[in-house]
């Protein structure tokens, strides 16, 4: 998976923390979450703020 990916992303972190609600958890967890994914292989560092938004209003709409 690479940062792009935000659809898989959000499917993958809803599979891995089921009982967590996205609104609560902070971009820097929600970032580490992400490159600590098994299936993520891509530059931990291009992982900014507008992606990790869109990741996170993926993953609610996962919920």
């Amino acid at each position: 998976m690479k940062w792009t990916d935000t659809y898989r992303i959000a499917e993958a972190l809803s599979d891995k923390f089921p009982g967590i609600d996205p609104l609560t958890v902070r971009f820097t967890d929600l970032h580490n979450w992400i490159v600590e994914l098994e299936e993520f292989d891509d530059d931990h560092l291009r992982g900014g703020e507008k992606i990790l938004e869109a990741i996170q209003m993926a993953w609610i709409e996962e919920r």
